[in-house]
């Protein structure tokens, strides 16, 4: 009798029919909570305040999926130690948001996203240029059993043809008229099963498909993130993705990731308007007590949940002598926390750190 034949990946297009009635009937819902999100997102001034903040939090989510986990109080207080005194855990998600930020300059850049960029963010994420695997013996195996549930491809050749291939499916619209959000599900199965990287594959995954979606001008800024939606419905996820391989079972991997993209929309609708209440509350406490408000000053505070002294020189161009009366006059009138660090001091925005960490 012979033996099954392993599942491989094959080429992109795919040649079944993956617009069902269900999942087409899922599609509206999504993109209208994508594009309310799109627009919210655009109104608040500074976008590196949700660029910095959500990111870390995706930053954080993702890394707790491979089991790297972190609090975030570990995680702020660690964007303002150096580099040898941060825990490992931190150091893993600090690399995970400036793989995220590269990967989203370069593609703001250019329009399109590009095996080079893959490569980049893999590289930023783990600190090394290891590139494609060159050797064999990777396999994907149940954490509560040792026992291998799929081996990927294992010739390098290979790899880098069919990263090559979905690079074409990624930015060449000609090969496909899918909906997007039906390729951003097809482009991460993808992704995962071909298992590039020796490590790293499931955080960059996560990062391609925010920048698919800006790409695809259905976000400008990446802020949906789907690693909160992954962490809470972690079975389902590594259930559908293997399905897919075993039943051919498209149509249910497809609904998950649109559910995903729907309630990770919404989700973080709410936490940006939650964000916006603060900064308004804030801004008014600010001019109406204090002569030396500013939008700088206000933008710190909420681009950094835990700031420092040396931030505030930076960002607002003014002396050490001045930016520690600032903190610690708002300090002392309790809108900011005063913590010791090392031989220096951290500032906390506890209403904020508050919102982002109950998420």
């Amino acid at each position: 009798m012979k033996s099954k034949k392993a599942w491989l990946p094959t080429d992109l297009p795919l040649v079944i029919d993956l617009e069902t009635k269900t999942i087409l009937k899922s599609l509206p819902s999504a993109h209208a909570a994508l594009a309310e999100l799109k627009g919210i997102a655009s109104s608040i001034p500074s976008q590196n305040i949700l660029i910095d903040t959500l990111g870390m939090q995706e930053a954080k989510d993702s890394s707790a999926i491979e089991n790297i986990i972190t609090t975030h109080d570990d995680l702020y207080r660690s964007s303002m130690q150096t580099e040898s005194s941060r825990s490992l855990q931190a150091k893993e998600v600090q690399n995970y948001i400036a793989a995220l930020k590269k990967g989203f300059d370069s593609v703001k850049k250019s329009e399109w996203l590009t095996v080079k960029t893959i490569l980049q963010i893999q590289e930023v994420l783990e600190n090394n240029q290891a590139g494609f695997r060159k050797l064999p013996g990777t396999a994907l195996k149940s954490t509560s059993t040792g026992e291998t549930i799929y081996t990927p491809p294992q010739d390098y050749q290979e790899i880098v043809r069919l990263m090559s291939n979905l690079e074409k499916f990624i930015n060449d619209r000609s090969l496909s008229d899918l909906d997007p959000l039906i390729k951003m599900a097809i482009i991460h199965f993808q992704f995962e099963s071909i298992h590039p990287f020796y490590d790293g594959n499931g955080r960059t995954g996560r990062i391609i498909n925010i920048l698919y979606l800006i790409t695809e001008k259905l976000l400008n800024l990446p802020v949906l993130y789907l690693s909160t939606y992954i962490i809470r419905n972690k079975v389902e996820y590594y259930k559908h993705l293997q399905q897919v391989r075993e039943k051919n079972a498209w149509e249910e991997w497809i609904l998950y990731m649109i559910r995903a993209v729907e309630v990770t929309s919404r989700e973080t609708i709410e936490l940006i308007q939650g964000i916006k209440e603060l900064m308004t509350d804030y801004k008014h406490k600010l001019r109406d007590n204090y002569k030396f408000y500013s939008h700088d000053l206000l933008n710190n505070l909420f681009r950094h949940p835990y700031t420092k002294i040396e931030f505030i020189v930076r960002d607002l161009g003014v002396t050490r002598l001045t930016a520690s009366n600032y903190l610690n006059k708002l300090a002392n009138d309790g809108l900011l926390r005063k913590e010791k660090l090392g031989t220096g001091y951290y500032f906390v925005n506890e209403p904020l750190f508050a919102l982002l960490s109950a998420r």
